[in-house]
């Protein structure tokens, strides 16, 4: 989302770096370049400003302008005011630490309401909470019936009312969980094209009668400044308690996620990074900013290998490696991995470089499930061995993949590249590398 306008700080902030001298003519005019690109990437105008008065107030001292590297100092300027931008630090939601806690959800239709409920539910059931989703939109056509559909896709339970008002599906759902053991109840309210007072009577008085541990306004990241005009509306009629910024993952100008803080005081507390019901992050400023400059969000590129990634396989693989050992089977298992950590170009995208190193490099899922399809398509001799595929065993993985010939072959001699650069990292110590990490 905020390749633009990482792209456009980093000619910035190359020009500094570059400058024999910084003086307080050039620093201003490069504070104008960073102004001009936040205001291009849809960050509303008066948060722009400000953000580049502070930079400015900083970056023209001598402490700065006089040190041995100040181009590196502003850039450090820089981050740290992008996350006082962004909120500072972390704020979790509400801990589920009573039965039932109630997170009431709500935002404008097509926002992401639903699928954020189910994204919720599937967390609290990877905590051992018994959860319950509850369809509370009665408006939008077959909205009881998707929420259903996510909640039997998790396995967990679904409440909805038929005949009945939100508010009252909404305080029998409560009801409802007190008797049951619920741990979680997770309200999925109606949304409208557009903020109006209808929208907000009927929220106001679910909030009233189930006081929710947690109100969650989802906003559209794609949707730029709307979204963060819909979230000082919603706050300044419901006192919202949080913000999660849906569909992240997009190729919007990343402006509302830089102005919502500012302009509604009110904490982003989730991010949804995909379409995957797992695809649900914390919101970290810090980690954010480091990716708008470029420098990369290696913590939680290890949070996701820590939760994806079998220690126990890896380390033996990495054994196998050491021995020149290595060989398709064990490709096929490391790659199924990677991939439940999500799409390789963002996770490339959280090694502190590599942004840049790979910007001109595609990393296509197609051409991901390509290899994969062949290597499915070996028997296991084959994958041990590959050595023994002649033209007939070729034609016959080239035809059980839907690939050429020529594909499999393209694959083997990358393989065998593969494997002759671990057995060169072999001669240079590899045994040092740390416990489960993997050189790919």
């Amino acid at each position: 989302m905020f390749d633009a306008l990482s792209d456009k700080l980093e000619v910035v902030f190359k020009k500094l770096r570059g400058a024999g001298k910084l003086t307080e003519k050039n620093v201003q005019e490069s504070l104008r370049e960073v102004r001009k690109a936040l205001l291009e990437a849809d960050v509303n105008y008066k948060v722009a400003r400000d953000f580049v008065k502070i930079v400015q107030e900083k970056s023209v001292g001598d402490e700065v302008l006089k040190s041995i590297e100040p181009g590196q100092q502003i850039i450090k300027i820089v981050h740290d005011e992008l996350v006082a931008l962004l909120g500072g630090q972390a704020e979790p939601v509400a801990p589920i630490d009573k039965a039932p806690t109630v997170y009431m959800i709500c935002g404008l239709q097509g926002s992401g309401k639903t699928t954020l409920t189910g994204k919720l539910a599937l967390q609290a059931k990877r905590k051992n909470k018994k959860p319950l989703v509850v369809a509370a939109d009665i408006y939008r056509p077959a909205a009881v019936k998707q929420l259903k559909v996510l909640a039997d896709s998790i396995d967990v339970e679904h409440f909805h009312l038929k005949g009945k008002q939100p508010q009252e599906i909404c305080a029998e759902a409560v009801k409802y969980a007190s008797k049951n053991f619920i741990d979680l109840v997770i309200l999925d309210t109606a949304g409208r094209l557009h903020v109006d007072d209808d929208l907000m009577n009927e929220l106001q008085e679910i909030k009233g009668l189930v006081s929710p541990d947690e109100l969650l306004l989802v906003a559209d990241s794609m949707t730029g400044q709307d979204a963060v005009n819909v979230a000082r509306e919603f706050h300044e009629r419901l006192d919202i308690t949080g913000v999660v910024l849906s569909k992240l993952d997009g190729d919007a100008r990343g402006g509302a996620a830089l102005s919502i803080r500012q302009v509604t005081n009110c904490p982003i507390k989730l991010a949804s990074t995909g379409e995957k019901l797992s695809d649900l992050e914390p919101f970290h400023p810090e980690r954010l900013a480091s990716r708008i400059l470029g420098m990369g969000d290696i913590v939680s590129l290890v949070e996701k290998a820590s939760e994806s990634i079998d220690l126990e396989k890896a380390e033996k693989m990495k054994e196998k490696i050491l021995k020149s050992q290595f060989d398709f089977e064990d490709f096929l298992e490391q790659m199924q991995q990677v991939r439940k950590m999500g799409p390789l170009d963002s996770l490339l995208g959280m090694i502190p470089g590599a942004g840049k190193a790979l910007k001109n490099v595609k990393v296509d899922e197609k051409d991901v499930n390509r290899m994969l399809a062949i290597i499915q398509s070996m028997t296991i001799e084959e994958r041990r061995n590959p050595k023994i595929l002649d033209g007939s065993r070729k034609k016959r993985i080239a035809a059980g993949s839907g690939n050429s010939i020529q594909a499999i072959n393209q694959l083997l001699k990358q393989f065998a590249a593969m494997q002759k650069m671990f057995n060169n990292m072999n001669k240079m110590k590899m045994k040092g590398l740390p416990k489960g990490m993997m050189p790919f």
